[in-house]
């Protein structure tokens, strides 16, 4: 569930004095530079000039919405082939794939959710040097330029992307290894003299024919060798590209070197964003002279800031931003990945940014999304991969995390402590240590005993539990699950056959391998109640060490000469945790007949992740004030929970005095008044894309040196507080004509300008939007579940039109009903012409619900002389108000109607 966009705002706050120590520890000699990557190294040994790939054009065939065409290397001679998409939402597909492999090269499956539909494609132009497409509209372009192979898109005379033009396509072919082919025809050659040999000593005519057919065959064998050795001459082998080591590690490449690469040029653009997940800012740096990004999941355990180094999730997606148009880039390939980025002026004055793409195996299938907005991408984007899972309405709430919680008393006194402190949560965490012996679905009877007992205790308190289930399994004969994916040969193999070991921590440990379906469905059957012993209905799971993590293996995960049945590991190494994260939630869902919505935290994740779904810092000891501000940053985030390392001090919220206490407190609380707010983002997310949390700077004014606030939703903008002991920030608030209400003081600022804001410990700048109406449960109970049935209070943001408008979404907040049964309410509140009303946006959905608003505060009000309230009954009453002309808000006071239900009322 947790996705890139989750963690896209707060490394603003990585920056303070804590973690500049914790990066130090990371140790860059157990990960790979470029140049320790033989293929990556090869291929950006490759300089921009003219490609070597020629269109042939006369292999041309072209169907209403697809095109294909070969493509001649003319330094190999190698042909491949190209296929052409116009996708339906102004996408376009390329797929680039050798035309005759000796094998099958991967194609990466399950993350796209349907086959993309098209749109017609026709041929506007043809001459014997390029072949011009229209994209839909007289404006819209696809150039195919011959020789030297290139693709442009155009939007009337401007052209908005370049596919090749720096002539940096690259596809090494399959090949037959050479001297694999020598000792072939060796062998050839003594089989065939003993075999003759053996004629003229035998006495049988039929032996004689038998070894003449044998001899036959294998002269047939050693001209197809001699064939493929003569097509191989023109290839010189490089180092690395049939076997490489790091450190002590050897990587083995039967099927040699399969690398490509790829060139795209963005003119008129400065700022591209995206392909997390690195520990650096959203603004993607020129990576000439240095590393590029690297995609490959891996668990680096401590990191280094402002850095180019893979981490734990991979997602292949780069933005384009500038004031006329948003486009992205989908690189649909599982392998290691690493993107380069050069910006520049390109050939005039005109800014432009060069994005070149290098992966170790597999084929090129990328996706060009047009845009023009940054909604239309991400509309772009979900319809290929899918929208944000709707989660538990309490997952949004807070969560309480450590390695590890001691034992059941351990759980039941931080349990109470919250309580005590009258802090809310509604999750606590169990890491490695709850189980017997890191043997997962299980739990350590020393410490658990009675695990039902303290899950049925958070339970009367309507709380839950997450506890940990890493796809890393002890080999240990005497455990169930091990011995069950052994026996079905479930695990994956080793390079030899055998089931892969690696080091984790059990100690010795198998993987299984979640690419098999039936693997995944074996592994979603051992979440039901009877086989995970000791669960119930309010336990939840968190994957984590999917990368997979192998503390033995090189880079500290799986040797990529590993194998999921005919597939190398190499080729869906970035996949392995999106399937993990697939059978778990797919269990969730299944040990409750289908009713209940899973909740699921990945550590790794791929494009995809979304469909499935810390503060503190994990490492190191952070100040009292670092973790005030931590929580009050957090708690605007979509996923808010607190975590902490084995070995550092305890970090309950009352452990740091009662004054920090006290503003943990509110910042804890603060998440939970906005909880209906939360699960109204995330209801339009998993209906429709859109923003849960964004940059400003990013979105409105990539050009502009502006600080970091970031959008909560679209209606609330933030201002975390990073610099220790500040006493004030400059925030910036956007758009020309917009207005911004201080959600404390509720002063009114226009839009547009960069606002000076005096700040002390118990506060960070939060706005509200104005035009915007959003609904808060203002009293904070222990759980979030405990409220399902308070009552609503509306700040209302009139904008300069005096107008505002918003939404409110109630359903039972965990099960699939709201999408089975129509079981929700979903309403529209609009507030013109001096009058706030309620209407139904979903007239044929149904929910019951006590929910009532009991007040409303309009923010930029002025004073009535009264206010009603109508039903739809036609009945009329007065309602009690009050106006304070310092901040012209008028609190409207218990207008008593029930939150389902149409109303309206008039200010007179």
């Amino acid at each position: 569930m947790a996705s890139f966009i989750e963690r896209m705002c707060l490394y603003r706050v990585l920056v303070l004095s804590v973690f500049m120590s914790i990066t130090q520890a990371v140790d860059r000699s157990n990960f790979k530079t470029c140049d320790q990557s033989a293929f990556c190294s090869r291929q950006r040994a490759m300089k921009p000039g003219q490609s070597s790939y020629t269109a042939l054009l006369e292999t041309l065939e072209l169907s209403d919405s697809h095109l294909t065409v070969q493509l001649l290397n003319n330094n190999n001679k190698v042909l491949l082939l190209l296929e052409l998409y116009r996708l339906q939402g102004n996408m376009t597909r390329v797929k680039i794939n050798e035309l005759k492999p000796i094998k099958a090269r991967y194609e990466v499956p399950d993350v796209l959710i349907t086959d993309p539909p098209t749109e017609l494609m026709s041929v506007v132009a043809q001459d014997e040097h390029r072949v011009v497409l229209s994209l839909g509209g007289e404006d819209w372009r696809l150039i195919l330029s011959a020789q030297p192979f290139r693709l442009d898109i155009m939007e009337g005379p401007q052209v908005l992307l370049s596919l090749n033009s720096r002539g940096l396509l690259a596809f090494e072919q399959l090949r037959i290894r050479k001297d694999t082919i020598s000792h072939k025809i060796s062998s050839t050659v003594g089989s065939m003299w003993d075999k003759i040999k053996s004629v003229f000593s035998s006495k049988s005519q039929t032996d004689t024919e038998e070894a003449g057919e044998k001899e036959d065959t294998e002269q047939h064998d050693k001209e197809k060798v001699s064939e493929g050795e003569e097509e191989a001459e023109e290839e010189v082998d490089q180092p690395g590209m049939w076997e490489e080591t790091f450190k002590t590690h050897a990587d083995t490449k039967p099927n040699g070197p399969s690398s490509i690469s790829l060139d795209f040029s963005l003119p008129g653009v400065e700022h591209v964003y995206g392909i997390p997940e690195h520990a650096d800012g959203l603004r993607l740096k020129n990576t000439d002279g240095g590393d590029p990004y690297r995609l490959y999941n891996l668990d680096v355990f401590q990191y280094e800031l402002f850095n180019p180094m893979a981490l734990y999730g991979a997602v292949p997606v780069l933005l384009s931003h500038n004031t006329h148009r948003t486009m992205g880039l989908f690189w649909l390939n599982a392998a290691e990945t690493w993107v380069d980025v050069s910006s520049g002026q390109g050939s005039s004055e005109v800014p432009q940014t060069d994005v070149r793409w290098i992966s170790e195996s597999g084929i090129i299938d990328v996706f060009i999304m047009l845009g023009p907005r940054p909604n239309d991408v991400f509309t772009q984007y979900s319809s290929l991969t899918g929208t944000q899972a709707f989660p538990p309405l309490s997952s949004l709430a807070y969560h309480q995390c450590r390695w590890n919680y001691n034992d059941q008393e351990d759980v039941s006194a931080v349990d109470q402590g919250f309580d005590e402190h009258d802090i809310p949560y509604d999750f606590i965490w169990l890491d490695i240590e709850h189980t017997d012996g890191k043997r997962y679905f299980t739990w350590d009877n020393n410490k658990f005993p009675q695990p039902k007992d303290m899950l049925q205790g958070l339970l009367h308190k309507r709380r839950k539990m997450v506890t940990i289930v890493d796809p890393h399994i002890k080999v240990d004969s005497s455990y169930k699950i091990h011995t069950e994916i052994r026996s079905r040969g479930y695990y994956i193999k080793n390079k030899d056959g055998g089931d892969y070991e690696g080091w984790c921590w059990p100690g010795n440990a198998g993987y299984p391998d979640f690419t098999n379906p039936e693997m995944r469905k074996w592994w979603a059957s051992m979440f039901a109640y009877d086989q995970y012993e000791g669960s119930m209905e309010n336990l939840y799971t968190w994957n984590d060490m999917n990368e997979p993590s192998v503390f033995n293996g090189p880079e500290v995960t799986m040797h990529k000469d590993a194998l999921h049945g005919p597939w190398e590991h190499r080729d869906i190494h970035n996949l392995y945790g999106f399937y993990v994260q697939m059978a778990t939630a797919e269990g969730q869902i299944q040990r409750s007949g289908g009713l209940e919505r899973p909740f699921v935290l990945t550590r790794a994740f791929f494009a995809g992740s979304q469909r499935y779904a810390d503060v503190g810092g994990f490492f190191k000891t952070p100040s009292a004030e670092l973790l005030v501000r931590w929580y009050q940053a957090g708690a605007y985030q979509p996923f808010f929970r607190a975590h902490a390392h084995l070995d550092t001090p305890r970090r309950e919220p009352w452990l740091f005095g009662p004054d920090n206490t006290a503003l943990i407190r509110e910042a804890v609380r603060q998440r939970y008044t906005l909880l209906p707010y939360w699960y109204l983002q995330f209801y339009h997310a998993h209906q429709a894309p859109c923003w849960l949390f964004n940059l400003v700077r990013m979105m409105h004014y990539p050009r502009l040196p502006l600080p970091p606030v970031c959008s909560s939703g679209r209606d609330l903008l933030v201002h975390p507080v990073t610099d220790e002991r500040s006493s004030g920030v400059t925030a910036y608030l956007p758009g020309n004509g917009e207005v911004w209400y201080d959600v404390h003081t509720f002063q009114r600022h226009d839009g547009a300008q960069n606002l000076s804001i005096p700040v002390t410990m118990s506060s960070i700048p939060v706005f509200q939007r104005g035009g915007s109406i959003i609904c808060r449960k203002n009293r904070v109970r222990r759980s979030s579940s405990c409220m399902e049935n308070d009552p609503y209070t509306l700040y209302v943001a009139l904008d300069s039109q005096g107008k505002a408008e918003g939404e409110i979404y109630i359903d039972d907040g965990h099960t699939f009903k709201h999408k089975t049964d129509k079981q929700f309410i979903h309403r529209r509140l609009s507030f013109t012409a001096n009058s706030l009303s309620s209407s139904d946006l979903s007239p044929d959905s149904q929910f019951p619900t006590a929910s009532w608003v009991e007040q409303v505060n309009i923010l930029g009000a002025q004073k009535p002389d009264a206010v009603t309230l109508t039903t739809t009954d036609g009945g009329e009453s007065s309602v009690e108000f009050e106006f304070d002309p310092d901040t012209a808000v008028l609190t409207l006071r218990k207008p008593g109607v029930n939150a389902g239900v149409n109303w309206t009322l008039h200010l007179r």
